[in-house]
């Protein structure tokens, strides 16, 4: 089976029968590896029905995930929907917890499988919870998480019974700040609250350096078991890091994801790319008779807008008084984006999109060269939709309806929009300084 139209990134493959039916729901960090497994000549999993599972398989569809802990998400959500015959895991209604910070006069910290609207806040969900359960039991023991930690509510209008103080274990250890008792102020234990909330938010960077220095010296002296405990928490770490977008689906998400991903699927076929274009940057220029000259570059992720990746420039370029020099100021554009990639050590995408003829792809091309990269590119014109590439003699022409077609005039349509809006409030400011 073909694989190529998977990308190497974290996601949810779904198996399909010949009538459609979704046989399996997975999850991968790299589906284009893990969906390989299975047909291989000897596959990893070794499940005894795996191999009843691949006879069945004719499709694959996949949904690209920002991270693996979405993928994890993405996949619970899926199976509990679908009720796919070969999961024998998650078909009961079993969510991932959250963490939530209380809102009270003095807060707690909880673990909850379910998010309601009492105010407090919430972080998460974590689909790994035994490593965040040891880290944070660390954490109270070291005291930087030493918020309350019984079960009982209270508030400065209404305190608690002394004979519940006194009956309280972490009250007696000297394990907790004791706001029951009026050991400490609310403002005091608002900041404590405070420092947590955002350590959950991913304010962790301080504890990281120090665990990895402290995993390290375990590790030189041979205390192994000491070493793991670090490692485990710093594994907690980059588990709550990890980017999670998605909520709870709606009913046709799974339609939408699909669509998104084919199409991305289809433009690989039709340009005949070596592999998903699921990194797209698509790029513009708009001036006014060479005027407030600006450019705009923009980014699709597995078919939906990264407005992370968004950028505009003020073109440094001089046009010549009354026109404009499009072929320029796309390699300004691109050479500066390509520059800016190569400086911070980022991936580069897997297709560039230029808005424009054959003239901006030489100009593009010419900017690609410059900067000694090797990079996916094409040129997108308005007239026909004319698709001109270095691969061709002679430009594309795609079906109105293609997917892919749609894909590039989504993204070059989200383009000029982006960048005419930058040029008007550029514009609008000369004006008002004239």
């Amino acid at each position: 089976m073909d694989l190529s139209h998977l990308p190497a990134g974290p996601g949810v493959y779904l198996m399909r029968d010949a009538t459609g039916t979704v046989l399996y729901v997975g999850k991968a960090k790299d589906l284009r590896a893990r969906v390989g497994q299975y047909f291989g000549k000897s596959p990893a999993d070794t499940r005894r029905k795996i191999p009843n599972l691949v006879a069945l398989i004719r499709r694959i569809d996949y949904v690209a995930s920002a991270s693996e802990r979405e993928a994890l998400l993405t996949e619970r959500q899926l199976i509990h929907k679908l009720q796919p015959f070969f999961n024998e895991m998650w078909k009961d209604s079993k969510s991932y917890p959250y963490l939530e910070l209380t809102r009270e006069d003095f807060p707690r910290l909880l673990f909850t499988r379910r998010k309601t609207r009492d105010g407090g806040r919430y972080f998460g969900p974590y689909p790994k919870v035994e490593p965040l359960k040891k880290l944070l039991a660390y954490l109270w023991r070291i005291k930087f998480v030493n918020l309350r930690r019984c079960r009982w509510i209270f508030s400065l209008a209404e305190p608690l019974p002394e004979k519940k103080i006194k009956a309280c274990l972490y009250f007696h250890t000297g394990q907790c700040t004791a706001p029951c008792a009026g050991r400490i102020s609310k403002t005091a234990y608002g900041a404590l609250a405070g420092r947590v909330a955002d350590f959950l938010a991913g304010d962790f960077n301080k504890l990281r350096g120090g665990f990895e220095a402290k995993m390290g010296r375990a590790a030189a002296a041979l205390r192994y078991e000491e070493a793991a405990l670090y490692r485990d928490f710093l594994n907690a770490f980059d588990h709550m890091a990890e980017r999670v977008l998605v909520g709870k689906l709606e009913p046709d998400f799974l339609e939408k994801a699909v669509g998104r991903t084919g199409a991305v699927t289809a433009l690989k076929e039709a340009l005949g790319l070596a592999r998903p274009p699921a990194h797209i940057e698509c790029f513009d220029t708009s001036s006014l008779f060479g005027r407030q000259a600006v450019g705009s570059s923009v980014c699709f992720t597995g078919g939906e807008k990264n407005t992370s990746h968004y950028r505009r420039y003020r073109i440094k370029f001089e046009n010549a008084p009354g026109g404009s020099d499009d072929f320029a100021m796309i390699e300004e554009v691109v050479g500066r984006r390509l520059a800016q990639l190569k400086k911070r050590g980022e991936e580069l995408p897997d297709l560039l999109v230029i808005d424009g003829g054959p003239g901006q792809l030489a100009a593009a091309m010419k900017a690609i060269g410059a900067a000694k990269v090797r990079v996916e590119v094409i040129s997108l014109a308005k007239r026909l939709e004319e698709i001109y590439s270095p691969r061709r003699v002679r430009p594309l022409l795609l079906d109105r309806a293609h997917p892919g077609l749609r894909l590039l005039q989504a993204l070059r349509d989200e383009a000029h929009r982006f960048g005419i809006t930058y040029h008007r409030k550029l514009r609008g400011r000369s004006e008002l300084e004239g």
